[in-house]
């Protein structure tokens, strides 16, 4: 069965309750793997919104690519998403790291996700869970990557009680 990862953001709302509710609605049609501790990070892009908290995790899954972003389109859309501008506020925001080592490049979608290489907020929890994971397209390790990522110090371990 095909593994991927996914990180999972929010900054509207009871945050760390909805990172709890999207990952039990992904439970219901994905298997989790493992699921990284929670971090809280500065919004990226637009700067004028709260605080974010994320986390990365791993599942497998029978869905193909295209189906497990429908999935995810679905679950924030069911969470009150709504389209905005980019790196708008959100309730949920669910990113397809990688699939598989598959390099994926369609209008819809592009996998490994084209920016989580320059990105902290993805690159320290997701190092957290499989720090020898080797990016297909840069061939570096997820540790390699995270360790020289500018942002690091910035991605702070959330005290959390929900998960």
């Amino acid at each position: 069965m095909p593994s991927a990862y996914l990180c999972l953001g929010s900054n509207l709302g009871a945050r760390e309750k909805n990172l709890t509710w999207a990952l039990s609605l992904l439970s219901q049609e994905v298997n989790l793997k493992k699921v990284s501790s929670i971090y809280e990070t500065e919004p990226v892009g637009y700067k004028e919104q709260p605080l974010f908290l994320n986390l990365v995790c791993c599942i497998t899954t029978n869905l193909n690519p295209g189906g497990l972003l429908r999935l995810a389109k679905t679950i924030e859309s069911k969470m009150g998403r709504i389209p905005s501008f980019p790196n708008s506020p959100r309730p949920i925001d669910i990113d397809i790291l990688f699939y598989d080592n598959k390099i994926i490049k369609t209008k819809n979608l592009t996998i490994p996700h084209p920016r989580l290489a320059d990105r902290a907020f993805v690159l320290v929890p997701l190092a957290e869970i499989a720090p020898e994971l080797v990016h297909p397209e840069l061939g570096k390790s997820i540790t390699e990557l995270a360790s020289n990522i500018k942002g690091y110090s910035e991605v702070r371990k959330y005290n959390q009680e929900v998960l």
